[in-house]
């Protein structure tokens, strides 16, 4: 007798397995699709940020600006602490103070000084003078290079025109008024204070043909010009010895002159000068020099040099060619 096994029905086993793979799988795509969804709900975040700070940079701009002009305003003044400029009423007027009492101290000690100083300078003498111990020596026309045609009048009226100008002073009706002194002789007067000097007469007439009252135009028309020499104002100075002007010229053969005064005396009378103070109409003595030129020596550069001599004056300083001397050139046309 035969007997047949039982068949297995193993269906329902494969389909439970069928369904748990396909969980799984389901499970997978979720897995999946959670950190796409994620990394969009990421991306969508930041460009809500990017967005929010474009918005943002002009908020914060605005706060800026608000909070500057805020912290200004409260610097000009605070109206919560009454300051004014970062400090109280009471702290200013310290400060003020201060520095009124200390700027004031300042300026009093000046003025002490300044004082102090004036109390031992004199009024009519410096008190150095060292440096202008012997005085230089200058001429009218105020021109080192003295180049004209005498044949036209307007090419050396500036020239006679300074010599009227420096001669008003000298003329006759106003050093008549004046003292007549003793020719050769000190005038020496009283150091008093406040006192006015007197002054000796020189009047413009001793210059004679340079004088301009002859001939107006000083011998430039005819070629013979008239330099004026005249030696600066010293206070105190008293020149030892009979002082005169001496002039030559720089060439082989000497240049004819004529002096006015003769032999260009500086009397001694015209000294000591007192100062301007004390000797408000002083005028120093003058020398007039008139050039002999003849005919051979026009157009041509001639160079004359004039000095202070017959006295302890100096007139050889190779530093100042100025000191007790004085060069120029003179050049007539025609």
């Amino acid at each position: 007798m035969s007997t047949c096994a039982p068949v297995q029905n193993h269906e329902p086993a494969e389909e439970g397995k069928q369904g748990e793979e396909e969980k799984e799988k389901e499970k997978e795509k979720e897995e999946m699709k959670e950190p796409q969804s994620e990394e969009r709900a990421e991306e969508k975040t930041e460009k809500e940020q990017k967005k929010e700070e474009k918005k943002e940079p002009g908020k914060k701009e605005k706060g800026k600006e608000d909070e500057l002009q805020g912290s200004w305003k409260d610097f000009f003044y605070n109206p919560r602490t009454g300051e004014v400029l970062g400090r109280t009423a009471s702290s200013w007027g310290l400060i003020l103070l201060f520095y009124f009492i200390f700027y004031g101290f300042l300026a009093g000690m000046f003025s002490l000084t300044i004082w102090v100083m004036l109390q031992t300078l004199d009024e009519n003498v410096p008190r150095h003078q060292d440096r202008v111990a012997d005085p230089g020596l200058v001429i009218r026309p105020h021109a080192t290079e003295i180049t004209y045609n005498r044949t036209d009048p307007l090419n050396y009226q500036q020239y006679i025109q300074q010599l009227h100008d420096l001669l008003q002073q000298y003329n006759d009706s106003i050093q008549e008024r004046n003292d007549l002194c003793l020719v050769g002789e000190y005038t020496d007067q009283d150091q008093e204070q406040g006192s006015i000097k007197k002054v000796c007469q020189f009047k413009r007439s001793i210059l004679r043909q340079c004088s301009g009252l002859p001939d107006t135009s000083f011998g430039y028309a005819e070629g013979k010009p008239c330099i004026i020499v005249k030696m600066n104002r010293v206070i105190g100075l008293k020149p030892v010895g009979d002082p005169y002007i001496n002039c030559t010229a720089k060439r082989d053969s000497p240049l004819q002159m004529q002096y006015f005064p003769p032999e260009g005396r500086l009397d001694k009378m015209f000294f000591p000068y007192y100062g301007k103070k004390s000797h408000p109409d002083y005028v120093q003595p003058l020398v007039a020099v008139k050039l002999l030129l003849t005919k051979d020596d026009y157009n041509i550069d001639q160079t004359v040099e004039c000095k202070v001599e017959g006295s302890h004056l100096r007139n050889n300083d190779d530093r100042d060619k100025y000191l007790g001397r004085v060069t120029f050139r003179v050049k007539v046309l025609q």
